[in-house]
């Protein structure tokens, strides 16, 4: 069977600079799911909000940012959802990569409630410790995907 079909998509950036440098894009909409690549906490110029303090190997020195930094992530979410007139009710599953598995836990909860305006938020959620992410500032990544209704 050869089918040249190709699901039609719709997608969204927010315009920083990495999504040319990598070569993707912020969130891709197949039918009524949104695939939400990992969010970052810059704001909208591309600048970090509350960038981590790193050490002399360039490394993270301390994770006391992780509170801001989770937060603004959210908030980078919730300006990608609503290009495609969606919000963090539509969200299905989170999954948040973060390098100090200790510092996100004390916030998570708190930060979680807050962006979803509820004690325990409708999606299923992922903490994954990871090594390392994509720029040295960073504590935390997440991705999500949503269900339109």
């Amino acid at each position: 069977m050869n089918t040249t079909a190709q699901l039609e998509r719709k997608t969204a950036v927010h315009g920083v600079p990495w999504e040319d440098a990598y070569a993707y894009y912020q969130a891709v909409q197949v039918k009524d799911v949104i695939y939400v690549s990992g969010q970052l906490s810059h704001d909208k110029d591309g600048n970090f909000v509350a960038p981590a303090t790193l050490d002399a190997q360039g490394k993270p020195a301390d994770f006391s940012a992780m509170e801001a930094q989770m937060r603004q992530t959210y908030r980078n979410t919730i300006a990608i959802l609503a290009e495609f007139g969606a919000t963090l009710d539509d969200v299905v599953e989170e999954t948040l990569f973060v390098l100090d598995v200790d510092a996100a836990f004390a916030v998570a909860s708190k930060v979680r409630s807050e962006m979803y305006g509820k004690a325990r938020p409708l999606c299923a959620s992922n903490l994954i410790g990871v090594s390392r992410l994509a720029l040295p500032v960073q504590l935390i990544e997440i991705s999500f995907r949503a269900v339109l209704k």
